[in-house]
């Protein structure tokens, strides 16, 4: 019997026992409308299977485990042999076996593959972000390996797998197969033509050995990991190549792949991020020889969506839990959700949600349509949303905490988690200067890339006037281009600002898009969310960005 001092009242129940997908009307609205018709039935019973698992106590539980229990290195044996292996806790492969048997790595071959894989993505990263990462590679690497038709058809049915099969064998003998990646290194960081990783070629047509130190290379107990490595000795053109290199080698022995430590990281703590040493390592030839970066370069752009879509998990979430307590939680007389000054906080953060929600779905919109038009646009959009998506994220996370007050700072609420989520994906594949450059890059040397993204928003024209007028100022600022390097986060930022308005206003309820153009491009807005002018509908939004559970 507990003492009367320790009754517990006015405490919100936890979020749980809800579908993380039909709660979510921004996404189920975004997937209705860019899915075809026929498909829609199939798409929402595959998403609301996801999102129930996703809204269960079981997944939850799952997720603190796998970061309470962080991913262990063991280097040698007992015996003093390499082991090269990293033991995770058993909820990281509940969760990554989700995932997979989601069809979360099988979006190129199937109809709407894209957006609803984006979908999912969207709705199990809400639970837990770190086993995402061998996700995310798993798919973005089948554009890459289809430079090479050989290896697409030996690896692609095993990366669209919906079997997960955690064993360290060679990959002729699982069921499904994942990947991983390794670019990055200490010498270099994001420009990879630093790389000194050395290839030097075997008789074996397409066949090398590397020789080299990878400073971050995600998830390495992957069946094979995509690596960029210079070609010395080679009658042909040399420089930086992509390789597939396989942990198991098809007669089943081990590669040499030797793991150095595993990162000691702010957050993403349940997924193993290690360095790797390379000593005359078996690897396979992926495109030609001096075209690594323009061979992997799909893969690249393929995992910047996916930071976007993490973000826009990490948000949501967020949003949700943020909503959910305000809702239930009472102070000065009444539900905090009904306090005008918390209202004006909830609806902004719902904004910025709904914003990133509809863009990253309209991206991979564009990846299942695939015409020249759409290859174009996302060749811009994907860097422009990049950018701007993964840097919303953490001040969109710390807002949220501070919404549940003290109990949103203690670690069993989930919200500490999140916001060592948060700044991640800005980091990973390229921070925000490295995509800023892109963006110049494309607007210098693709013109086809700029006109497709005006053409998106040209859609919206008419339809409000401060959208109207955020357009002729990026015009404008496009078209001054000296000293436009100093400029590039400031132009970048309003590309971003400004395509996803015209999204909002195309999509989205008035009272969203109305109050989106009025704080975000209407200039009535201050430095911190819950400045939203008077005027507009915002019980509406809040009530929008509600969770039913």
């Amino acid at each position: 019997m507990s003492a009367p001092t320790h009754t517990v009242t006015n405490q919100p129940p936890p979020l749980v026992g809800y579908d993380v997908y039909a709660a979510d009307d921004a996404l189920v609205e975004g997937v209705a409308r860019h899915a075809a018709p026929e498909r829609r039935p199939e798409i929402d019973q595959e998403l609301g299977e996801i999102g129930r698992s996703a809204g269960s106590v079981q997944a939850q539980s799952w997720a603190q485990e796998a970061n309470t229990h962080s991913p262990v290195l063991r280097t040698h044996d007992r015996y003093g042999n390499r082991l090269d292996e990293v033991d995770f806790h058993p909820s990281y492969h509940r969760l990554l076996g989700r995932a997979v048997s989601s069809g979360l790595t099988d979006a190129w071959s199937r109809p709407d593959g894209h957006l609803r894989r984006a979908a999912g993505f969207l709705v199990w990263s809400q639970v837990e972000q770190g086993h995402g990462c061998p996700v995310s590679m798993t798919h973005a690497a089948v554009p890459a390996l289809r430079a090479d038709p050989a290896l697409a058809a030996e690896w692609e049915p095993r990366l669209g797998s919906r079997v997960y099969d955690p064993q360290l064998v060679a990959a002729g003998r699982k069921p499904g197969a994942l990947f991983g990646m390794g670019m990055t290194e200490k010498q270099g960081g994001s420009d990879v033509r630093a790389n000194t990783t050395r290839a030097e070629p075997l008789a074996e047509e397409g066949a090398y050995l590397l020789t080299g130190h990878k400073w971050f290379c995600s998830a390495p107990m992957s069946d094979g990991f995509l690596v960029l490595a210079q070609v010395t000795g080679s009658a042909g053109d040399g420089g930086l190549t992509c390789f597939l290199l396989p942990r198991v080698l098809p007669d089943g022995t081990r590669n040499v792949f030797r793991i150095q430590r595993l990162k000691d990281k702010l957050g993403n703590r349940s997924n193993a991020s290690s360095e790797v040493e390379f000593d005359g390592t078996w690897a396979r030839r992926v495109g030609e020889e001096g075209r690594g970066v323009a061979t992997i370069i799909e893969m690249v752009a393929a995992t910047r969506l996916d930071c976007a879509i993490g973000s826009a998990a990490v948000m949501r979430q967020a949003v949700a839990q943020a909503v959910h307590h305000t809702a239930h939680r009472s102070a000065f007389g009444g539900p905090l959700i009904d306090k005008p000054l918390m209202r004006n906080v909830l609806a902004d953060l719902a904004l910025e949600s709904e914003a990133a929600t509809t863009t990253v779905l309209r991206l991979a919109a564009a990846y299942d349509a695939d015409t020249e038009q759409e290859r174009h646009f996302r060749r811009l959009a994907v860097a422009v949303s990049k950018f701007w998506i993964t840097k919303r994220c953490p001040v969109v996370a710390a807002e949220a905490l501070e919404c549940l007050g003290g109990n949103g700072y203690v670690e069993e609420s989930g919200m500490p988690r999140l916001f060592r989520e948060s700044p991640l994906n800005s980091v990973w594949e390229g921070s925000g200067n490295v995509q800023a450059l892109d963006v110049l890059r494309a607007l210098q040397r693709e013109p086809q890339a700029l006109n497709a993204f005006l053409g998106e928003l040209g859609l919206a024209r008419g339809a409000d006037h401060r959208l109207d007028g955020a357009i002729k100022s990026l015009l404008t600022e496009l078209a001054d281009l000296e000293g436009i390097e100093g400029r590039a986060r400031r132009v970048v930022e309003r590309m971003a600002l400004v395509l996803q308005g015209s999204l909002l206003v195309r999509f989205a309820p008035a009272e969203v898009s109305d109050a989106f153009c009025a704080s975000r491009l209407g200039g009535d807005w201050g430095a911190t969310f819950g400045t939203l002018p008077r005027g507009l509908d915002l019980e509406a939004v809040v009530e929008r960005a509600r969770p039913v559970a």
